[in-house]
């Protein structure tokens, strides 16, 4: 079984002399909700329960009754408005209102009034009283005052951004006065890709020395890598090198349901490192807005360009000597637009590889500072069983080391804990439970021991570093095989003998068992898939021809793209791709059968042990190990591995 793994460069911890100061406790969520609760509680009381407004009931009068009234002298007080209305008191303490028909000119009124001794006062109606005012704008003041908080608590939630006013404004975080610690010397490795982007500090740091040789210094830096390479680290200490301002955001902080807020982000952006230039932009997974654009789009698609043709726009307009460098990582290369990588945008694209043996042992010594190491531990021979480890995996195994010590009540980390953890992480966790029957583990140790002897008997092959019969994860046994060093190119001859290793194990149940299982499953997938490529891609058939016909089917560039051939070339690969496993089968089996005696001793010591490593092989087999003198190409595929799984739709845990 062969398992994939991914790479980065090692990120180092926080200085010891400096230790944070610990945050103040976070106030309870309720205590946002006690002012506008109550606004929300006095407005109420003040629209339905007014404690101003008096609780008597007034009589309402005729104008005719209000004469009556009058005449009898039943009436204490008349309030007369300009618009005719009559409100006051009877002499018994009653409260009235009545209104004076306007087309109605009684002049005798004012007479009658005086004549039976009521006290009359006018008012204004465009002179009310402040309360009456204060009630009126209230509804308008409770509005205001909620959108007003609004904008205040989105202000903070998006660090200051002007909340709901501030949704077009950039979301980068912007090191200023605290500028980036991380420096080249904290990275380990990758000593092409530091000169590479030494360059770009030494520009920012010394604009003028261009300026008089007349060069321009580059404008954009795309590093390129599988994840986990350590590109952000790299752009930190590009940063921290260089002393200057620097702007980080993700490339998704620019995506927005609302068509235009992209493009606003981007403008002010690059308005605010014009202020701080010399500065660095730095956008991580560019890929979420620099993909390549279509023929068209509609909603989040037409908003993703428009963010994408500012950020084209942007780059162009930089003036000469603005000494701002646009900085971005991706591990997609392929599918960013051609727009933004052609020069003036993006002038240098800088490789950020997975790191090779002695990388890796680097990056290793730099997470293992703070954790105590054991004598037996050798990080040369840690990194020598990593092969396609990223500085992220790395990082991964040692703490998975760490936290194997603790589960054996250590805090010393020994050569133990580093087997254990590559063990989880290459092939899954060590499962108790999964017990095997006594006739299932003898067919697994039949298995992996033909495995084991195809190798150990391939000119080739890789070196059998470990074989175990206890399952683990999905596998319910395992061979793994590492290189004595990494290799860059494949020969035909080590991927024939790599074929017949992978049909090793079901060989050897036809030889010993008369009959395969389905234990085979994933050796005839992962065999199947390279006598493919050797057929269809990399020219290894006579029959087909050297003619690449690169991977079928859909791709990532074109979901839509077909068989690229014809159904007569379909009909060559299928039949080249059967003889050359027909072939490896053949070779597996007269391997197994000339060496019946030396298979049975290993399936002996395997069910003996159920471990044994590649020294063991070698005492039992009476061949010693292959020494081999290329290097393992740098590709996440880890160390080359063939389990035993069932089949049955899902693999048995």
């Amino acid at each position: 079984m062969s398992v994939s793994h991914r790479t980065a460069s090692a990120r180092p911890g926080p200085p010891k002399d400096r230790v944070p100061a610990p945050a103040p406790p976070s106030p309870p969520g309720w205590r946002r909700w006690v002012v506008p609760l109550g606004v929300a509680i006095a407005f109420a009381a003040v629209l339905f329960f007014n404690p101003f407004a008096k609780k008597t009931s007034a009589r309402n009068f005729s104008y005719t009754g209000f004469i009556n009234e009058v005449t009898t002298d039943k009436v204490s007080t008349a309030t007369i408005t300009s618009t005719g209305s009559v409100s006051g008191k009877l002499r018994g303490g009653a409260v009235y209102t009545s209104q004076i028909p306007t087309a109605l000119k009684d002049d005798a009124l004012s007479a009658l009034l005086v004549k039976h001794k009521v006290q009359v006062r006018g008012t204004n109606p465009g002179k009310s009283s402040v309360l009456n005012v204060l009630l009126s704008l209230l509804p308008f003041l409770f509005i205001i005052g909620v959108f007003v908080w609004l904008g205040r608590r989105g202000s903070k939630q998006l660090g200051g951004l002007g909340g709901i006013m501030g949704i077009g404004k950039s979301k980068a975080k912007v090191y200023d006065e605290e500028r980036p610690s991380t420096h080249f010397a904290d990275i380990a490795g990758y000593e092409g890709s530091k000169a590479e982007v030494m360059e770009v500090v030494d520009f920012l740091q010394h604009p003028k020395r261009y300026a008089r040789a007349g060069a321009v210094g580059p404008k954009g830096v795309l590093m390129v890598g599988p994840p986990g390479t350590g590109k952000t680290l790299l752009a930190r200490a590009v940063a921290g090198e260089a002393g200057v301002p620097f702007l980080a955001l993700s490339g998704s902080s620019f995506v927005e349901m609302f068509v235009g807020v992209g493009a606003s982000r981007v403008r002010d952006l690059f308005a605010e490192a014009r202020k701080r230039a010399p500065s660095i932009i730095f956008i991580d997974e560019i890929d979420a807005i620099g993909g390549r654009r279509g023929p068209g789009g509609f909603g989040s698609n037409d908003e993703r360009e428009q963010t994408l043709n500012q950020l084209l726009s942007d780059m162009d307009g930089f003036e000469p000597g603005a000494s701002v460098v646009v900085m971005a990582a991706t591990n997609r290369a392929e599918i960013l637009d051609a727009a933004l990588l052609r020069p003036g945008r993006f002038d240098r694209t800088v490789e950020i590889p997975l790191p090779n043996r002695e990388e890796r042992t680097a990056i290793l010594a730099i997470h293992g500072k703070d954790k105590t190491l054991a004598s037996d531990v050798d990080l040369d021979v840690v990194s020598r069983g990593t092969p396609g480890f990223s500085g992220a995996d790395l990082a991964n195994l040692m703490n998975e080391a760490a936290i194997n010590a603790v589960r054996a009540g250590r805090h010393i980390l020994s050569a133990t804990d580093f087997d254990a953890a590559r063990d989880r992480l290459l092939i899954g966790r060590r499962d108790a439970s999964n017990a095997l029957l006594p006739q299932e583990k003898h067919a697994v140790a039949v298995h992996e021991a033909g495995h084991a002897l195809v190798a150990a008997l391939s000119p080739h092959a890789d070196p059998v570093a470990k074989v175990t019969i206890l399952p683990r994860g999905a596998a319910l046994g395992v061979t793994e095989q590492l290189p004595d060093s990494e290799r860059h190119l494949y020969s035909e001859s080590h991927l024939t003998d790599s074929l017949a290793v992978r049909l090793g194990g079901r060989a050897a149940e036809i030889v010993v068992l008369t009959e395969p299982s389905t234990g085979a499953s994933n050796d005839l997938l992962s065999a199947t898939d390279l006598a493919t490529r050797m057929v269809r891609e990399w020219g290894f058939s006579t029959a087909v021809g050297p003619i690449s016909y690169g991977p079928e089917g859909p791709t990532r560039d074109n979901p839509f793209a077909g068989r690229p051939y014809a159904e007569e070339t379909q009909r060559s690969i299928d039949q080249e791709v059967a003889r050359l496993l027909r072939e490896a089968e053949v070779t597996a089996t007269e391997l197994i059968r000339e060496n019946l005696d030396r298979l049975h001793q290993v399936i002996d010591l395997l069910l003996e042990r159920e471990t044994i490593d590649g020294a063991d092989l070698a005492a039992v087999i009476g061949v010693p190990g292959q020494q081999n003198d290329h290097e393992r190409p740098r590709t996440p595929r880890a160390a080359a591995m063939t389990a035993t799984q069932a089949e049955h739709g899902e693999a048995v845990n």
